[in-house]
Order: C-alpha cells, then structure tokens, then sequence
C-alpha cells in the first residue's frame, strides 16, 4: 500500500508535521518542493524554509521553483515520475502541475470544507467564535479550495484557546487525515464528496487593516479576535496616552461583563491589572507589546510605564 511515489509541496512548520510524518511511517516520498530561499534580518542571509531544513537531514531531492509554469521546473518535476502529489500550505498550482500524477493532486486545508476556504482558516475560525473546526483532504482543482473531498477530521475549540495552540492540534490532526487519504488512495478506494459551490464563511488573508482592534464590538467579539490572531500575526491597537500617541500588539486577554459609563477604549489600570471598557463590560489585557518594546505581562509593564488618567486605546 505504501509504494506510490510521491511528491511533496509544502514551506512553513504546519507542513513539516505532515512530511515527517509520511517519511517516519515509510510512504515513498521521492521529492518535495518548497519556497525559494529568501533573504532575511539585517545581514540579508538567506533563509530556507522549515520544509527544506527537514528535507535536507532526510537526503530527500528538493525543488525550489520561482516560477511553477517554467520548463525547467516541469521537466524536473516531471522525471520525478510521482504517482501522486500531496499540499500542504503552498501557493496555487498551475493545470500542468496538479494534473501531472496518475494518482492526482490533494491538498490539506486547516478548516471543514466549504467553510474557511482561503489563507488564513485557523484564525477566521476563532476570530468568528467557532466551536469547531477540523481538517479536509481534497483533490485540487482549478480553483482555490473548492475539489472534492476525500475525508475530513473534526475537533472542538476550546473557550480560551488562542490561534497557536489550536495550528498545532490541527497541524497532527492533519498528519493522521494525510496518511488515511493516502492509504485510501493507493487501495483504490477512495471516494469523493462534491462541494458545494457557494461559499458559506471565508479566510481571506491578514493585513493589518483586518487585524486592528475594533473597541465598539462587544466584548466576547473583540475577545475572540485578539485570540484568534495569538500569537501571530498579533492584534494591534494605537494608544492615546497623553500627549503621546502609540501603537501596540495585544496578546492574553480575558473578558469581564459589566455595565459602566465610560467612553469605549478607556485604559483602567491598578498596580496589577489592565483593562479596556467595552460597550457590554471590560477586555482585561495579560499580555502587551508596545512599540519598539518587548512583550511584557502587565504588572511588568505598570511596573516601569504610566498611563494617564485619560488614556484611551483607539
């Protein structure tokens, strides 16, 4: 069962999981592509991806395509000679790629298809207060996310539970859904559910326009969001302190219902404590990263900066 050759797409940490996985339980993985190496930090040294990092100490061939359409790339992908192609967090693939494999193309998408099609599902799926979420397989078509189904994998999501804890439930959740798809794939048993071609939520991508915290939501909504963006890419506010406008990342936060009458986004700070008010009550914040400062829990930060009695999160 395990002697379809295989090629592999993947770049970031979410899709080493799912290569290590395949290589440790012995499926015949022949290649794998990933991103090109990018320049990073101040002395621009390159830097690999974290599926090429684990493909080197696996001697595995690595592609590093600029440009998926390009003759060369073909060519070399081609005489890879794989019975089917597996995705993981990649770019979208041109028709000569994905139909390349006798087998096919699947990809592994971090939400329950249809919903959260897109970039970013792990986090619209906090972000909008879900309970649940999951993982699919699907063979890829021409569109983004929207190929049929081969199976899928569901999970609940806990009340306090912040974007980086749930990525790496998914991320082994979907190492075990990979492995069946392919075994289900390689017996000639796989069947497949047609999507609905409707979308019912979307996962678009994060710009800092989508993460910014909107103080007149209630409290549970503003709540969600900042988990849902924990611990990357971070939610962020601007603070009016004074005289002194700034921005800031907002990390552990907690939530208290209550009725006031302050002005929405006013900071009330003790010794120990920092909160915000809300129409419906308060956002405790545990975590806070001002700008060109490190993260500090909040008795750290009161501890060595002030805020006025007017001071406001906008």
């Amino acid at each position: 069962m395990k002697d379809l050759r295989i090629v592999f797409m993947g770049t970031p940490d979410f899709a080493v999981t799912i290569l290590k996985k395949l290589i440790e339980d012995k499926y015949n993985v022949v290649g794998v592509i990933t991103a090109p190496d990018k320049p990073a930090g101040r002395g621009r040294k390159l830097n690999q991806s974290a599926v090429k990092k684990y493909a080197l100490t696996q001697d595995l061939p690595i592609l590093q395509p600029t440009n998926l359409k390009s003759e060369d790339f073909l060519a070399e992908l081609k005489a890879l000679n794989a019975d089917l192609q597996i995705v993981v967090a990649f770019r979208m693939l041109p028709t000569v790629v994905w139909k390349m494999p006798k087998e096919g193309t699947f990809n592994l998408h971090a939400s329950l298809l249809p919903e959260y099609r897109g970039a970013a599902p792990i986090n619209w799926a906090i972000i909008n207060g879900e309970t649940k979420t999951g993982v699919t397989t699907f063979f890829i078509d021409d569109k983004i996310d929207t190929g049929e189904i081969i199976l899928k994998s569901e999970i609940e999501i806990k009340e306090d539970e912040i974007v980086g804890e749930l990525h790496d439930r998914l991320m082994y959740l979907g190492a075990d859904l990979v492995t069946k798809t392919v075994d289900l794939i390689s017996s000639g048993e796989v069947k497949t559910t047609k999507q609905p071609e409707l979308e019912k939520k979307a996962a678009p991508k994060l710009f800092p326009h989508n993460c910014k915290v909107d103080w007149t939501k209630p409290v549970s909504e503003i709540y969600n969001h900042i988990r849902g963006l924990n611990p990357y890419p971070a939610a962020w506010t601007n603070i009016k302190n004074g005289e002194n406008e700034i921005s800031a990342k907002i990390y552990g936060v907690d939530k208290e219902f209550s009725d006031h009458n302050l002005k929405v986004g006013t900071i009330v700070t003790s010794k120990k404590e920092l909160k915000v008010a809300v129409k419906d009550g308060y956002l405790i914040i545990n975590e806070i990263k001002l700008s060109g400062k490190k993260m500090l829990d909040i008795p750290s930060l009161l501890n060595g900066y002030t805020f006025e009695k007017d001071a406001i999160m906008l």
